[in-house]
This record gives structure tokens, C-alpha cells and sequence, in this order.
């Protein structure tokens, strides 16, 4: 499977049992090209990574930068972590959501979320790990919830704002500076 963007070219292994495994998904792409620049540094998080195209294109475009891709299902973490050698990025750390290595606060969440997880464990475990100026941009189908996804985080203090959207996807901003200075979401 290939990732084709204006900045770089990714050649990753998947397999059947992988979410998109022959192709990259639009909501995926959509992140992919509307997305700013991630930071330069410091830790970043794909959650819900799958074989790796987040994390991979995150690990590219910052290269000083630690970047976490987080599944719970270990054959994705195999495979994300042999695609991140593949293709010379020793910045990648592949890691189960319980890992204890995994840092308290991310200065950037990339997700093509696992929304099946249930909106709580998105805002309890990952959302309240923003640093304070941090941003988790999120893509979601319409037909799988985006929209009472943004609604719940607004409600729950989490400011979201709608970013890009396209053939039925969604990208979420979500911004922790906001939630923290209202008191909400943390």
C-alpha cells in the first residue's frame, strides 16, 4: 500500500485483518492534506494507528519529534513498527494503549479515531493528555457519528471546530488551551 502526498512517498506492509489494508481512506487522506505542519518536537500521538500511514507521514515531517502510534491490536503495532524501519524512521515508538512508557502529555493527536472505544475513553484517556497549547485533529465519517462527536466534545468543554470536510469525512480541531482555561475537559 502506498502513501502519496506533495512531500514524501510511503511503501507500507498491512494485511487483511487491517483496517484499509489496500488502500489509504479518504478520511485519512483528507486528514493527511488539510492538517497544519505538526511540531517540529516533542511527543506525538496517531491513535488508533493501525499499520502506521499517520504515523509514518507524522514521523517524516518531524523529524526531532517522538511519535507514538498507538493500537490495541498487536499485529498493527508489528506491522507499523517494520513499515517505520522500512522506511528509515527511527522516531516512530509503536505502543498498546496500557503502555507505561507512553508519555503523560502530547503536544499533537493525529486520529482516524477508534470511535467504537466510546466518546468517555476518547476524552478521559487521550484528549486530557494535550499539552496546553495543543491540538487534536481527528477525522470522522458523518454517518459514524462526527457531528454529535463535535457537539459531545463542545458540550464536555472541549472546543471542536470543524476543519475540512469532504466525500461525508469530517476533521475535528480540538483545541486543549480552551477546554483547560474553562475549566472543562481536563
Amino acid at each position: 500500500m502506498h502513501v502519496i502526498t506533495p512531500d514524501l512517498h510511503l511503501e507500507l506492509a498491512t494485511d487483511s485483518g487491517m483496517f484499509s489494508p489496500s488502500r489509504l481512506d479518504p478520511g485519512t487522506r483528507l486528514l493527511l492534506e488539510t492538517a497544519p505542519a505538526p511540531p517540529a518536537t516533542g511527543d506525538l500521538l496517531d491513535l488508533g494507528s493501525g499499520y502506521g500511514p499517520l504515523a509514518l507521514v507524522l514521523a517524516a515531517r518531524s523529524p526531532g519529534a517522538r511519535v507514538w502510534a498507538v493500537d490495541v491490536n498487536t499485529r498493527a503495532l508489528e506491522l507499523c513498527a517494520g513499515n517505520a524501519e522500512r522506511a528509515g524512521l527511527p522516531n516512530v515508538r509503536c505502543a498498546a494503549p496500557d503502555d507505561p512508557a507512553l508519555p503523560g502529555a502530547f503536544a499533537l493527536i493525529w486520529s482516524n479515531p477508534p470511535i467504537r472505544i466510546g466518546k468517555a475513553a476518547l476524552h478521559a484517556t487521550w484528549l486530557a493528555r494535550l499539552e496546553p497549547a495543543a491540538s487534536a485533529y481527528l477525522v470522522v465519517q458523518r454517518h459514524l457519528g462526527s457531528d454529535s462527536l463535535q457537539r459531545w466534545l463542545q458540550e464536555a468543554g472541549w472546543p471542536a471546530d470543524r476543519v475540512a470536510a469532504r466525500s461525508g469525512y469530517r476533521v475535528l480541531r480540538v483545541s486543549a488551551a480552551a477546554a483547560a482555561g474553562q475549566g472543562g475537559g481536563r
